[in-house]
Formats: C-alpha cells, structure tokens, sequence
C-alpha cells in the first residue's frame, strides 16, 4: 500500500511569540548596556558619550524592535484588518522618526566630538536605510491609505510591497550589526563586550523571526 501523503502546514503563530520573547530581551539588553555600562543617554550632558549613547538605543530599539513590530502588525494583532493596518502605519511612523533621530543625534555628537561625518560603510548604509524606509513609507501610505487608490493598483503593488520592506529591513539588520561589531571592538570591559554581542545576536534572531512571520501563514 502506498504511503498516505500528509500536508504539514506551519503557523505564524509560534514565531510571533518567539519574536516577542526576543523583543523583551533585546530591549532588556540594550537598556543595561546603555544605563549600567554606558551611564545611561542624554540630549544634553557634560559627558558627550551619554548623546552617542542614544543613537543605539533609538536605532536598535525604534527602528528595528518597532520597525519589526510593525512588519509583523497583520499577523501579530488580534483585530480586524482596519485596526491591523492603523497599527502597521503608526508603528512604521514611529520606526521612522525613530531613525531621523537617530541620525541626527550621532551627527550632533561626531560635530561636538570635532570628528568626521560618514566615513564608515555603517554610516552609509544607515543613511540609505532611513531614507529608503521613508520613501517605503511614503509610498505605501499613498497607495493603501490615501482613498484615491485603486483596490487593483493596491493589490499588483502589495508583493513588491512586502517584498521592499523586508529588503530595507534587512538593511537595518546589517547595519545595526555592522555597527555592534565596531562597538564591541572598543570596550575594555569584557562583560560589556560579551552584552554588546549577545545584543548582535538576538537581533538577527529577530529578523530571521519577522521574515518567517511573514512568508507563514496567520490566524487573522
């Protein structure tokens, strides 16, 4: 008798629980890095490092933790799909000045630290990740949420949709390793060090868990 052919269908679900468990521990992570080791982050303080300070932290937790969530709104919320996509625009809004400030701020500190500007691959791609998700933004809010758009123009567009966002958020990934390296090749200290590439870590588990959240099907 031949074998009976099975169908292994695989959920979202578990890894949007997984996403979330790594969510608590990166931003665990990263805020005892920056307030233990790094005393903390300030817009204005006599130490200069406390502004350098703030570029991780919006970055790591704005633009890829929230960027992440966003990415992850359709299948991750528990709604109807109106408030799911209330949910992915703000988030997105939020990743998005989250890394206009993020750039603004490690410009403030290279110009009071007398150093140069964008001499770095991480600074170049950081540059060009924050303006591709605007743009991604842009064009997305005009094409599903301005009410001129056409239903069909709407869903020919929704692959290349998807697909452009995880590519710009595979930017933020590789940036946001790039410049944790870098970091961890400074510091004295050994358990920071190790703090510094645990973080790393945990953020590429996030991507990875995003991208399988999104190719898998959802319960909603």
């Amino acid at each position: 008798m031949a074998p009976r052919s099975r169908s292994y269908k695989v959920s979202a679900t578990p890894f949007v629980i997984f996403a979330q468990l790594i969510t608590i521990a990166v931003i665990t992570l990263v805020l005892v890095w920056l307030l233990h080791f790094r005393k903390g982050f300030s817009f204005k303080s006599d130490e200069i490092s406390k502004l350098f300070n703030l570029h991780p932290f919006l970055m790591v937790i704005g633009l890829i933790v929230i960027g992440g969530q966003a990415i992850m709104a359709y299948k991750s919320i528990p709604a109807n799909r109106k408030t799911r996509k209330g949910v992915h625009l703000v988030l997105h809004l939020m990743a998005f000045l989250s890394g206009i400030l993020g750039i603004y701020v490690i410009f403030k500190y290279k110009n009071e630290a007398g150093a140069q500007n964008l001499q770095t691959l991480h600074s170049w791609l950081g540059i060009t990740t924050v303006l591709l998700y605007g743009l991604q933004f842009v064009l997305g809010f005009f094409a599903y949420c301005f009410p001129g758009a056409e239903w069909t123009a709407r869903a020919t567009l929704l692959p290349w949709h998807i697909f452009v966002g995880m590519v710009i958020f595979s930017f933020a990934i590789v940036t946001a390793e790039i410049g944790l390296s870098g970091l961890s090749q400074t510091v004295i200290s050994f358990s920071e060090r190790y703090m510094v590439n645990f973080t790393g870590l945990l953020i590429l588990l996030y991507s990875i868990s995003v991208a399988l959240v999104v190719i898998l099907p959802g319960r909603y």
